[in-house]
């Protein structure tokens, strides 16, 4: 059976990524027809250049980034941290590990031939953000991909080769090709879209709008 598609462009290092993921899964727990609908998640990179860092401070990474003091950085993550909170999520950024989140999007990719693209993205969002995992480490990419029930076999594949490297840049120039600026980014059965962690009922009222829209055709 054809089903209602959302795809969602995300980075797994984007705070708010994290949060909209939160928000969208709100808004179908409410939605009478969430069996006909299926989620598809892209890869984003918000820095494709970034270098891990493991023991850099995130609060003096942000605020030598934007050119700004310590304290705004601290402010500025605390407010996100409480938003968090708002949507059931714990974030630690005092224990947070810079790093490129290439690597971790291949093994996302992997995670989706397996229809298990929904797992992957919530357990390694769970370990940077809560847990202060470095998610370029291979050894944690590894580990974290046989938690959600990945072959050891296809991890070690994926993780010593480049293997899935072409699936998460086509995702990043298809989202440039579709005028996405930032993630998270939510398309709805290609017709509607949302940008950002915004308030539930943009996501309830989309998705109802969007669904309705699509049985119609």
């Amino acid at each position: 059976m054809e089903k209602f598609k959302i795809e969602i462009w995300s980075d797994i290092q984007c705070p708010f990524c994290y949060i909209g993921k939160r928000k969208i899964e709100k808004a179908l727990e409410s939605f009478k027809e969430k069996d006909k609908v299926e989620i598809e998640w892209k890869s984003y990179q918000l820095d494709p250049e970034a270098k891990s860092q493991p023991g850099v401070s995130m609060y003096d990474y942000l605020a030598k980034r934007k050119g700004q003091t310590r304290e705004w950085s601290v402010a500025m993550h605390k407010n996100v941290t409480e938003m968090a909170k708002e949507n059931g999520l714990d974030y630690h950024f005092e224990k947070a590990v810079l790093a490129n989140s290439y690597d971790a999007h291949r093994l996302i990719q992997l995670a989706k031939t397996n229809k298990l693209g929904n797992e992957a993205e919530e357990r390694i969002f769970k370990a940077y953000f809560t847990e202060g995992k470095d998610i370029a480490d291979k050894k944690t990419l590894h580990a974290l991909g046989k938690e959600i029930g990945l072959l050891e076999e296809d991890i070690n594949h994926v993780l010593n080769s480049d293997k899935f490297g072409e699936n998460v840049k086509a995702d990043i120039e298809e989202a440039y090709a579709i005028g996405v600026k930032g993630v998270p980014f939510f398309v709805f059965n290609r017709s509607y879209a949302v940008s950002g962690a915004q308030a539930d009922d943009v996501f309830t009222n989309t998705l109802t709008k969007s669904f309705e829209a699509w049985e119609k055709n």
